[in-house]
């Protein structure tokens, strides 16, 4: 289904309130809303917020056999899906073009850029790896559902602990957490995704973290996948509007102090949360 255009009065607001460098909630051009992280029993699951844009993702693990083009490494796929309760925009059964954008983003984000280690994943060579499963529900659409997905996946892979394997010789034990404590993943990097909306007007400047009537009132999208460290992943760019190189560059600044304060964000969260967990030893 084909969301509703804005109305003319909507569109001639938003502009002339984005040439005068405000929006609609309060923000300055460049800020992003105030991410929200909370965190269930279950390790690997994370529910995510940008504003009232609601996304939650969840870890799952099995041991399986790996390919035999890839003997030595595990498998990680990504599923995600845009529930209809999200928006009357999107309907059952049928993935929206968002839905498979936001699908391959996740897939070149976090599987392709090698953020986690793929051969910590085997157990026995050729025989028994981890297979990770990472589901992605998107549960209220307010603009911007690619960056909410992506910290999502990212902080559930950080939060997941797979169980603890023992072999001995041919046999492959898998210990359940009350046996031995669950092992973390090996993350290599921490990637994040930082998106711009920029509009047919060149004398409003591109706004970082679109709500969703900027959304669909821009003309195109750039979005930003990259570490704290300043090391790109991703750059897609959606739509026609022709961007100076200078200009990207200088997005590409904002993004990376974006995803510093993102990564410091993540890691206090995550600090509080195994600070609230008890740990008993019987």
């Amino acid at each position: 289904m084909r969301p509703p255009s804005p109305s003319i009065p909507e569109k001639e607001f938003v502009y002339e309130a984005l040439k005068q460098s405000l929006r609609l909630d309060g923000r300055n051009h460049l800020d992003a809303r105030t991410p929200t992280l909370d965190f269930r029993q279950e390790l690997g699951w994370v529910e995510c917020g940008y504003g009232k844009t609601r996304v939650i993702a969840y870890v799952e693990a099995k041991m399986t056999k790996p390919p035999p083009e890839r003997p030595l490494e595990g498998i990680i796929t990504i599923h995600s899906e845009i529930s209809p309760m999200a928006s009357v925009d999107y309907e059952p059964g049928r993935p929206s073009e968002e839905e498979v954008t936001i699908t391959r983003m996740l897939d070149k984000i976090l599987r392709r850029s090698d953020a986690i280690d793929k051969e910590s994943l085997c157990v026995v060579a050729g025989q028994r790896v981890w297979h990770l499963r990472l589901t992605v529900h998107c549960l209220a659409d307010a603009g911007n559902m690619l960056d909410c997905a992506c910290l999502a996946g990212i902080v559930a892979f950080k939060h997941f602990r797979k169980p603890e394997v023992e072999v001995i010789g041919d046999e492959v034990i898998v210990h359940s957490p009350l046996e031995r404590s669950p092992v973390p993943l090996a993350i290599h990097h921490v990637p994040f995704c930082v998106t711009f909306a920029f509009f047919p007007d060149p004398s409003i400047r591109p706004v970082l973290d679109p709500s969703l009537l900027e959304q669909r009132l821009s003309t195109g999208q750039m979005s930003i996948a990259l570490n704290a460290q300043r090391e790109i992943c991703v750059l897609q760019k959606a739509g026609g509007v022709p961007i100076p190189a200078e200009d990207v560059l200088r997005l590409i600044d904002i993004a990376v102090t974006v995803a510093k304060d993102l990564d410091k964000f993540v890691e206090k969260r995550l600090r509080e949360d195994w600070g609230s967990r008890k740990i008993e030893v019987v």
